[in-house]
């Protein structure tokens, strides 16, 4: 199941915007950098059929662009092609008497062609001497081009029959689109598996939890929040971000899911250990949180922007807040400053400096998406004054000043807001205003967004980020993963773990 829950009632859909065309700008020069020879490969706009598809379905074209197959069957498809001219020609030609010997010519070509392409799909099932049938329909078609006809009734034709085809087309890119984001939405079978194992397994062995009670309330460690109903995908955050420190035994991670993943997190994170970092679960469901905005699990929102021009289409995913990240001071009374991690990231570097960062009195560090302005989000924005030309900024890698965040009471103004708002995209417009004169920008190195959905990033800048983040529809634990970046995913697994082999999980 896509990890993102939807701006919209529908839930585990990622929405689009369409971004109006007097707000489009071209992309900021960021630090994803371009495409090389070592960097995958760029995907490149082709034509305004492309540029409409992307307009659409987001992600879902640069994927098709990706795997685009050379064409096969290559008779067929021409055989089809001479079929669809002969077509166009034959009622014209069948009315003038004295281009009956044509006309029955015509007829007997398209009605050998319609039975062969009735018996076969592939070129392999074509009869014997098929060239020799080609080249017959090849000259009956310059014969019925030569003859003196009502252009009109000919051009009617083939309207009708290019009519015929797009909507074809269009039929066969809408259900493929469906077909795509259904593949990204949907719980792999394998992780099914590992999530209903892991549960039966913790009602038949009632694990006890270790003795953490200190630890989990010393504002003094570096506590790290994650919301999560994934179990792979949490495991890898926090195998990284361990992995990479240099004091691992100062941080604490809490896992914020829901009841029906509550028992599988558990038992993972019971039976799988951290180096020396503490892993503490808990149910959203068990909080008691008193606001309506806080009563049902919900994780980092994430939308899709899509832009056109005359000299671009691209498309960008923003992740944002939910509205349960507003009730991170009352679930954590006892902390001061926390780490909010999303779990669609990878740790490469130790994250140790970011306690030290200096927030200067504001309430949150995060990284600025200069790819999408505020003016693309007017109408979310409400009649609330703003800079049309401010960045807006995403979720991922975020250090929140708690005693800030109290002092100003910012759940209290995001509340005010959403109330504001209409109910679509509530969380963006929200969350945009809320933190305005609030966020401390965080140096482009920490955090390269993207590869969830952009085959353009470098080598060179996956190598140089601190934190990768795969915002976008292609998640690393999908097969739809873009495979040049899942190695970098993947490398954070434990893959002697027996759960994973039972379930055959191989992302």
């Amino acid at each position: 199941m896509d990890r993102r829950n939807s701006v919209t009632k529908a839930e585990n859909k990622t929405t689009g915007f369409a971004a109006p065309k007097q707000m489009i700008k071209p992309p900021q020069k960021t630090h994803n950098g371009g495409s090389s020879a070592d960097g995958p490969k760029k995907v490149e706009a082709i034509g305004e059929s492309e540029k409409t598809c992307e307009l659409k379905f987001g992600s879902y074209c640069l994927w098709r662009q990706q795997h685009r197959e050379k064409m096969k069957d290559f008779i067929v498809k021409k055989m089809k092609d001479q079929l669809y001219v002969a077509r166009a020609y034959y009622p014209s030609i069948a009315k003038l008497p004295a281009l009956d010997h044509l006309s029955q010519e015509i007829k007997q070509n398209i009605q050998e062609f319609e039975r062969i392409l009735s018996e076969s799909s592939s070129d392999t099932d074509l009869p014997p001497q098929v060239e020799k049938k080609l080249q017959k329909m090849e000259m009956t078609i310059t014969k019925a081009k030569s003859a003196t006809v009502d252009c009109n009734n000919v051009d009617k034709k083939l309207r009708q029959l290019v009519d015929l085809t797009e909507d074809e087309a269009n039929f066969h890119m809408k259900q493929s689109a469906f077909l795509y984001q259904l593949a990204v939405q949907t719980t792999p079978k394998s992780l099914h598996c590992l999530s209903m194992r892991l549960t039966v397994e913790y009602f038949k062995t009632s694990p006890a939890d270790a003795n953490q009670s200190e630890d989990l309330l010393n504002p003094e460690l570096h506590h790290f929040v994650m919301f999560s109903n994934n179990v792979l995908a949490s495991s890898v955050v926090i195998n990284s971000t361990v992995m990479n420190s240099k004091a691992s035994g100062k941080q604490v991670f809490h896992v914020l899911t829901d009841k029906q993943s509550f028992f599988s997190m558990k038992m993972w994170f019971i039976t799988e250990t951290y180096k020396d970092a503490t892993v503490q679960v808990l149910n959203i469901e068990d909080l008691n949180l008193k606001s309506h905005l806080f009563s049902h699990f919900s994780m980092p929102q994430e939308l899709r922007f899509s832009f056109s021009s005359a000299s671009e289409s691209r498309t960008e995913y923003i992740s944002v807040f939910s509205h349960l990240h507003y009730a991170l001071p009352h679930i954590f009374p006892t902390l001061k400053k926390i780490v909010v991690l999303d779990d669609d990231i990878v740790v490469q570097r130790d994250l140790s400096a970011l306690w030290s960062l200096d927030l200067d009195g504001k309430v949150i560090g995060a990284s600025k998406f200069c790819a999408v302005k505020l003016a693309a989000l007017k109408s979310y924005m409400g009649k609330e004054n703003y800079d049309a030309e401010s960045c807006t900024w995403m979720s991922g890698l975020n250090v929140i000043d708690l005693v800030q965040w109290r002092k100003r009471d910012v759940t209290k103004m995001y509340q005010s807001l959403v109330q504001q708002r209409p109910s679509e995209a509530t969380t963006l417009g929200a969350t945009m205003l809320t933190f305005q004169g609030l966020l401390v920008a965080l140096d482009d190195t920490w955090v390269l967004s993207g590869m969830g959905h952009n085959y353009s990033i470098t080598y060179e800048a996956i190598k140089k980020a601190a934190v990768l983040h795969f915002n976008g529809n292609m998640k690393p634990w999908l097969e739809l993963g873009i495979p040049t970046y899942k190695v970098h995913w993947r490398k954070f697994l434990n893959k002697d773990n027996h759960f994973l082999t039972d379930c055959n999980v191989n992302p």
